[in-house]
């Protein structure tokens, strides 16, 4: 089975809610929610990946030195195995503007996985809602 490596991101605002990003309708997993990121190309960092998909996807630059390694995903689909790492950042340059017609949502962790996720990321989903909780840090 190939192996894919994607990264994915966990932009944190300052009230301590989390950016959720939908799938538009023309990829797989249409409609479903995740951590916005994307495949790590020939010659990335998974750090450089985020930086690079945060830029093309919302407009936004994350502080690459911000990004915090959080946890990651093991997941087999159908056509392939995903390895996804996943980073937390509390900032970045830029305001959050779509651009490939998504939809975006700020969600505090605890609500997170009342959303409808992306197979691979509800672990991390999880992750984030029993570790990080309103008006407390990362631990």
């Amino acid at each position: 089975m190939k192996l894919m490596l994607v990264a994915a991101c966990a932009l944190i605002d300052t009230d301590g809610r989390i950016l959720m990003s939908q799938r538009p309708v023309s990829k797989d997993h249409a409609r479903l929610w995740e951590f916005p990121g994307g495949k790590v190309e020939d010659g990335e960092t998974p750090e450089q990946t985020i930086r690079r998909e945060l830029w093309e996807e919302l407009g936004v630059e994350p502080c690459e030195r911000c990004l915090q390694a959080f946890n990651f995903s093991s997941h087999a689909y159908a056509e392939f195995h995903l390895i996804m790492p996943l980073y937390l950042c509390r900032q970045w340059d830029g305001m959050v503007r779509p651009k490939e017609g998504q939809q975006v949502r700020w969600v505090f962790p605890d609500r997170i996985c009342d959303l409808d996720l992306v197979p691979a990321d509800i672990p991390l989903a999880v992750e984030i809602r029993d570790r990080l909780t309103r008006g407390r840090r990362f631990e």
